[in-house]
């Protein structure tokens, strides 16, 4: 591992000592968001999964119906009692904070409250499979709508799941073991340069004694 290009110094030397606690610190951290982020991630793909499955068969006996629907009525006549719905369904988008990622939250409201506005025809000329067919659809819509919301939640804590990993995977084996390695070089090079200063230090003292008290005569 390269050492950082700095000078030797004991104040450069008490820096880095300082960033180094603070990566270590910002290490341990990260990994503890890393880790609930993955928890929490596995809890959402299970319900995810377990929600899918609902839809799929839900949307299975939907299509079902209206498959039924069709071979009773003419195409001419379905489109027609389809043609102008009376229900209107607004979704609200709000969002939540986990572990710094914001997930949406959907919020379903209809434009009115009357259950009979999701008929947009009236049941003289219709069968009744239709009315199945229209029932299962809404009955439907809600988890269809809350399996978007789970996906994209999914979505986003992966990416930030990963964006943390990149993060921790950096400190953990690029920049802590490059202070640490700096570190121990500015550290030995200080040993080195305290070394060489008491040497001249002896050797000045030695001269200075031979000088007072020739020694060496």
């Amino acid at each position: 591992m390269a050492v950082m290009n700095v000078n030797p110094t004991r104040m450069q030397l008490s820096k880095l000592k300082k960033q180094l606690t603070t990566a270590v610190r910002g290490h341990k951290m990260l990994k503890d968001k890393r880790d609930e982020l993955m928890r929490q991630f596995l809890d959402l793909i299970r319900e995810t999964r377990d929600l899918r499955e609902k839809v799929e068969a839900e949307l299975e006996h939907c299509n079902a119906h209206f498959v039924n629907a069709s071979a009773v009525m003419s195409k001419e006549a379905l489109d027609a009692a389809l043609l102008s719905p009376k229900q209107q369904i607004g979704v609200q988008i709000g969002s939540k904070n986990v572990m710094s990622v914001e997930i949406p939250q959907f919020e379903t409201e209809t434009r009115t409250a009357d259950k009979g506005d999701i008929f947009p025809y009236g049941f003289a000329f219709t069968s009744f499979e239709l009315d199945d067919a229209v029932t299962s659809l809404d009955t439907v819509l809600p988890d269809l709508i809350k399996l978007a919301q789970y996906e994209k939640s999914c979505e986003l804590m992966s990416a930030e799941i990963e964006k943390t990993r990149r993060r921790v995977n950096s400190l953990e084996h690029v920049m802590i073991p490059r202070y640490q390695e700096t570190i121990k070089y500015i550290s030995m090079k200080l040993e080195e340069n305290d070394r060489s200063s008491r040497t001249r230090l002896m050797k000045v003292k030695d001269m200075l004694l031979d000088k007072a008290h020739h020694y060496s005569a």
